[in-house]
């Protein structure tokens, strides 16, 4: 059975971090943040390469002092991908940084002290044309704040971004997006609700120290699924307690799911129950480490019996239905019969096959959308099956 549900995008102003759009319709875009040392010029520019190989499309990095001021500037000589700097306090640092090509400046400006000094900052901001992201964190809030709510509240973050929203709207700058985090889902999912209705720059969605790689990837998925669904959000960032390239991964992996951005393949399997007719589980293992590095989007299917197999096969791009023998689709027709000992090989040279011809040919993508329409209504197909 099919249904529909429509995501309608929140309405967000276009602001660009380097070549990328962000807001107003524009794909969400996905982001990590480096974790190595910034004064590490080489260790960074690795980190940054390979977020880059699995699909980041921006990649922040801390920048604490202006040693690693100036190791930024060698970084971004050596990188194409749009780079945040991560800066708190001291103001030299984001001039510095705007000098050496940074693409976007995440800054709260009422940290950064005297009017003078933020006047600086947004100014020179202005005359790069270089966006800040105003970032509000439950762990950092203002002391006042906390007194006057006794803990952090979804009421305390959006006053606390309002504050720094409003030394911006004071200077006339209006390029910029903000950011509301907490490890609490429903309060960061409050939040963001609560700020959206009452502006309209873009918004940076994360749940800020969600844990380890399993269970922040839960936390991640709820909290961002929620507001995503409900169109709140035009960058996300999967904060995880491991490898970064785990971040981007997850973060494509929550957007497939919502059919928002379509990036990769998409590997369709069943749970696996004493109705396989070969090892499921192995088998997507297998297929998971070998498929890392396609970006092109490609539905899969691997279902281990002929009950749910044939349906599933039928409607991806490439299908795999367990049988005596088992049989393999391509573009929704059984195309050929696979040995057990052969699965994993063969669905990796079909797969290779069909990006190859779907890259020499653009015509030839019958099935594949690399992106929804980036336009504020989009129409999501939710497939439900019995599984």
């Amino acid at each position: 059975m099919q249904s529909s549900y429509q995501i309608k995008r929140r309405k967000s102003r276009r602001i660009m971090v380097g070549n990328v759009p962000i807001g107003d319709g524009a794909p969400v875009a996905v982001q990590s943040m480096t974790n190595t040392e910034t004064t590490d010029v080489a260790a960074t520019v690795a980190q940054i390469r390979a977020l880059e190989a699995v699909g980041a499309d921006i990649v922040r990095v801390s920048v604490p002092t202006m040693d690693a001021a100036d190791a930024f500037g060698e970084i971004r000589k050596q990188v194409t991908v749009p780079l945040i700097s991560d800066i708190h306090f001291d103001y030299k640092i984001a001039l510095r940084v705007a000098e050496l090509g940074v693409d976007c400046l995440r800054i709260n400006p009422g940290n950064i002290g005297r009017e003078d000094r933020v006047r600086a900052v947004v100014e020179t901001a202005r005359d790069n044309n270089i966006p800040i992201r105003i970032g509000v964190n439950a762990g950092s809030l203002e002391k006042d704040l906390q007194k006057k709510y006794g803990e952090p509240t979804p009421e305390a973050l959006v006053e606390s971004a309002q504050r720094h929203i409003e030394i911006l709207d004071k200077l006339d700058f209006q390029n910029f997006k903000v950011s509301l985090k907490s490890s609490d889902v429903f309060m960061t999912v409050m939040a963001y609700r609560l700020l959206a209705q009452q502006i309209d720059q873009p918004l940076h969605l994360g749940i800020t120290e969600a844990g380890g790689f399993r269970s922040g990837a839960v936390k991640s998925a709820i909290g961002l699924g929620m507001l995503l669904a409900e169109g709140i959000g035009d960058t996300i960032r999967v904060s995880l307690a491991a490898d970064p390239v785990e971040e981007i991964k997850v973060g494509f992996d929550i957007l497939k799911s919502l059919h928002i951005r379509n990036k990769g393949v998409n590997l369709i399997a069943c749970p696996s129950c004493s109705r396989q007719n070969f090892d499921v589980i192995s088998t997507v293992n297998a297929l998971e480490q070998r498929l890392e590095d396609i970006l092109e989007p490609l539905d899969v299917a691997v279902i281990g019996c002929v009950v749910n197999g044939p349906g599933e096969a039928r409607e991806a791009d490439i299908g795999l239905t367990g049988g005596q023998p088992n049989l393999l689709y391509i573009g929704g027709k059984p195309d050929h019969k696979v040995d057990e000992q052969q699965l994993v090989d063969e669905l990796e040279r079909v797969i290779r096959e069909e990006i190859k011809k779907r890259q020499q040919n653009p015509d030839y993508r019958a099935h594949s959308q690399t992106e929804q329409p980036a336009h504020a209504e989009q129409q999501v197909s939710i497939q439900q099956s019995i599984g």
